[in-house]
C-alpha cells in the first residue's frame, strides 16, 4: 500500500505529540472530510431553555431562570449564575431582583419568544458563527411540548438570518433513549431536514447524539446500545456527530473504558471540555496532550474533529478579558484544527455564554451578587465574547493570519463613526386593505446594529414611520386600494445611519365587501354526519335545513371551500330560527388551510351561544384578516345535542 497524504500526517502529529513538542504553524493538518456546514464551521452550542410565567410556553413557568418554576428568580433562588444583557430584546420578565444599577427593571428573555430566538441568531450571524446545534433533552417528559416548539422557533431564525443549525441529542439521564430516540427523530425531529437551514455535511443531515461513555450515572448506556443508535441514524442517512469526554481516546478519567470503537464510528468527534480549563497554562496542556495525539487519531481513520472552545466560567473568574478563549483558538489552529464548537451560545446557568452579558454592575441587579465581564478591572462590551468568536473564527479558518495574542479589543475605545451596511433586498410580504408587510436582509456594522428605521416615501419627502430590531415591519393605517413607497435604513448604537434600501411600491387591498358571502353555494366536506343533514345544507342559502354531525363522537368538522384563497374577517354561524330550538352552546374553534392539507388555528376553541329570541346566531370576529381557502370549524361541545349544528355557514371579507 502506498503511503497517502493523511497517513504522513497523521504519523507526524502523533510523533510530535508523543515528544511533546508544539506542532509548527504551518503544519496543516489533512480534514477527513471537505468543508460543509460543520466541517471548516464555528458551531455554537444553544440551550433555547429559558422561559418565564406569562410568555405562553406549554411550560408554563421560569424554566431554568429559577430553582422553583412557579416563581420569579430572585436573590438565593436564582439558578442563572450571570445576567443577561437585555438591550436588544423587546419583550422581558419581571424577576423579584432589585433593580439594575442603572434604575432599570431587573427583566429576564424568554427563548419562547421568537424575537428572543431572532435576537440571538442575528447576534450569530453578526459575528461569524456559522450553526447552531440546539441541544434536545429527553422530550417524552413535561419539557417535551416545549422543546419541540423551539425547535421551530430555532429554525425559523436559522432561516430568516442565513444560519445553519441541527439537532444536538443529549442523552443525560434518559434512560430509554435507545428506542425513544429513534421514534423522536423518525416522528418529529427529521422533519427538520427540509429545511434549507438544516446542517448537511458530506450531503447528509447531521445529527449530534450527546453523552456516550462517560463516566457517570446519568449515562448508564452499554458500548452496544450505543453503538446501535449510532449505526442506526447513519442508515438513516445522517451525518453523525459524537459529543464525547474529555480523555476519550484513553478511556480514563471522564470517559468509561471499552468505548473506543463507540467514539469510533461516530463520523466527527467532539470532545468536551467544560471545567477541563481554567488558565493558559492548562490550555497548552491540553493542547500537547489531548488536541495533537486526538487529531492524529481521528486523521488516521478518517474521522472528523471538533474541539471545544470555552470562554471560560464568568462566575468563576476564569475568562480573564478573552485570554483563555484566545489561547484556545490559537493553538487549535497551530495545530490544524479546521472545526470548533463553542460551549456554549447561551449557558447563563454555567457562566460559558459568548452571548451578550452585563458589562458591569450597571447592567446587572443592584443586589445579584454575580460577576459582570469587568469582573477582573479590564472593562468588556456586552458583545466582546462575540466579537472574540468571530476573530477567533477568522483565524481558525485561515482568513487571518496565526497569532498568538489576542488584539480584539475588549472595550472599543473612542466614538464610533462607522454606519451599518445598507440593508438588503427589501420586499413586499403581504397586504391588506389597511397593512403593507415588508421584510428585508440584515445588515452588518463594525460593533452591532441596533434597530432598522422604516421611512414611507412620497415624492421628495420621506418619513419615518416606525423602527424595529427585527427583520420585519408592518405598515398599519393606511388607505385602501392606495400605492404606498417604502425604504429601510439600519442604525447603530452610537446612532450612524446606514443609505436608503431598494424602495418598494405596494398597493393596498380594496376595502372589505361587508355584505357578499364568500361561502354561499361552496363546495363543503365534513368528518361526519346524521341521516339527511349534511354538510352541504349549511351553504344552501336556507335556514331551514342545516348539518348535524353524527352523535357522541366529539370532535367533529365542518369545512367550505372558498374556490380561491381571500381575504376573510368573519364568520357568522345560524340553526333554524324556530322557537323549537332552545338556547345551546357550541364550543368550536376556527382553522384555516391554503391547501385543504395542513391547517392552523385562526380562533381558539371557545363557547358560542345560539338564542332563538335573538335571532339564533352567533358571529366570530378574526383577530386580523387572514388570507386562506379552506375555512373549517372544530366542534367539541353543544349543551343543546350531542352532536355539532349548523344552518348556514356564512363567510365575509368584513
Amino acid at each position: 500500500m502506498g503511503v497517502s497524504r493523511r497517513s504522513v500526517i497523521a504519523t507526524s502529529l502523533a510523533g510530535a505529540a508523543a515528544a511533546g513538542l508544539p506542532l509548527a504553524a504551518e503544519s496543516t493538518a489533512f480534514a477527513a472530510s471537505p468543508p460543509g456546514d460543520v466541517v471548516g464551521k464555528v458551531t455554537v452550542g444553544y440551550q433555547g431553555w429559558f422561559a418565564a410565567i406569562g410568555d405562553g410556553a406549554p411550560i408554563n413557568g421560569w424554566w431554568h431562570y429559577s430553582p422553583n418554576w412557579s416563581q420569579a428568580p430572585a436573590p438565593g433562588a436564582c439558578s442563572i449564575t450571570c445576567w443577561p444583557d437585555m438591550r436588544d430584546f423587546t419583550k422581558g420578565y419581571r424577576t423579584n431582583f432589585a433593580n439594575l444599577g442603572n434604575g432599570q427593571p431587573a427583566n429576564l428573555f424568554s427563548s419562547y419568544d421568537q424575537q428572543t430566538v431572532d435576537t440571538h441568531f442575528r447576534w450569530m450571524q453578526q459575528n461569524g458563527c456559522d450553526t447552531a446545534a440546539l441541544q434536545r433533552f429527553n422530550p417524552n417528559g413535561g419539557e417535551g411540548a416545549t422543546r419541540d416548539a423551539m425547535a421551530q422557533k430555532v429554525r425559523q431564525s436559522a432561516e430568516t438570518y442565513g444560519r445553519k443549525f441541527y439537532i444536538m441529542y443529549d442523552v443525560t439521564w434518559w434512560l430509554n433513549m435507545q428506542g425513544e430516540i429513534k421514534t423522536d427523530w423518525t416522528n418529529k425531529m427529521s422533519a427538520h431536514t427540509a429545511s434549507p437551514a438544516y446542517a448537511r455535511q458530506n450531503g447528509k443531515p447531521v445529527v449530534c447524539i450527546w453523552g456516550f461513555g462517560f463516566n457517570d450515572d446519568g449515562r448508564p448506556f452499554a458500548p452496544a446500545a450505543c453503538l446501535d443508535v449510532i449505526n442506526w441514524f447513519k442508515a438513516q442517512g445522517c451525518y453523525v456527530i459524537g459529543g464525547v469526554p474529555t480523555h476519550w481516546r484513553l478511556g480514563t478519567d471522564d470517559s468509561r473504558a471499552g468505548f473506543i470503537d463507540v467514539y469510533h464510528a461516530f463520523n466527527m468527534v467532539s470532545p468536551w471540555m467544560v471545567g477541563r480549563i481554567s488558565d493558559n497554562t492548562g490550555a497548552d496542556w491540553f493542547y500537547t496532550n489531548r488536541v495533537v495525539p486526538d487529531l492524529a487519531d481521528l486523521n488516521a481513520r478518517g474521522i472528523d474533529y471538533q474541539p471545544c472552545v470555552i470562554p471560560g466560567d464568568l462566575a468563576a473568574g476564569h475568562r480573564r478579558h478573552g485570554e483563555l478563549m484566545w489561547r484556545q483558538f490559537y493553538n487549535h489552529t497551530r495545530a490544524g484544527v479546521q472545526s470548533a464548537y463553542i460551549s456554549m451560545f447561551d449557558e447563563f446557568n454555567e457562566g460559558n455564554q459568548i452571548a451578550k452579558t452585563a458589562e458591569s454592575a450597571a447592567w446587572q441587579p443592584t443586589n445579584s451578587g454575580m460577576r459582570a465581564l469587568d469582573e477582573d478591572g479590564t472593562p468588556c462590551s456586552s458583545d466582546y465574547y462575540l466579537r472574540l468568536t468571530n476573530d477567533g473564527g477568522r483565524m481558525l479558518k485561515g482568513q487571518i493570519a496565526l497569532t498568538e495574542t489576542r488584539f480584539t479589543v475588549p472595550f472599543p475605545t473612542g466614538p464610533d463613526q462607522t454606519p451599518p451596511s445598507v440593508p438588503g433586498n427589501l420586499r413586499v410580504t403581504g397586504t391588506t386593505d389597511t397593512t403593507v408587510a415588508l421584510a428585508w436582509n440584515a445588515s452588518t456594522d463594525n460593533v452591532g446594529v441596533a434597530g432598522y428605521r422604516v421611512s414611507r416615501v412620497s415624492g421628495a419627502t420621506s418619513t419615518v414611520i416606525g423602527t424595529t430590531t427585527t427583520l420585519a415591519f408592518t405598515a398599519t393605517g393606511l388607505t385602501a386600494s392606495t400605492a404606498y413607497t417604502f425604504t429601510v435604513a439600519a442604525f447603530d448604537a452610537a446612532g450612524n445611519a446606514s443609505g436608503a434600501s431598494n424602495a418598494v411600491t405596494a398597493t393596498t387591498a380594496a376595502p372589505p365587501n361587508n355584505t357578499t358571502n364568500l361561502a354561499a353555494g361552496r363546495p363543503t366536506a365534513e368528518s361526519s354526519h346524521t341521516q339527511v343533514y349534511g354538510s352541504g345544507n349549511a351553504v344552501d342559502g336556507n335556514t331551514g335545513t342545516y348539518w348535524e354531525s353524527a352523535n357522541n363522537a366529539w370532535p367533529q368538522w365542518l369545512q367550505v371551500d372558498l374556490g380561491s384563497a381571500m381575504a376573510t374577517k368573519r364568520i357568522v354561524l345560524t340553526l333554524p330560527p324556530q322557537s323549537s330550538w332552545a338556547t345551546r352552546t357550541q364550543t368550536l374553534s376556527v382553522s384555516g388551510s391554503t391547501d385543504g392539507g395542513s391547517f392552523s388555528t385562526i380562533v381558539g376553541s371557545a363557547g358560542y351561544t345560539f338564542n332563538p329570541a335573538t335571532g339564533n346566531t352567533a358571529t366570530i370576529t378574526f383577530p386580523s384578516t387572514v388570507t386562506t381557502r379552506y375555512l373549517r370549524l372544530t366542534f367539541t361541545a353543544n349543551t343543546g345535542w350531542p352532536a355539532g349544528q349548523v344552518s348556514e355557514f356564512q363567510v365575509y371579507n368584513g
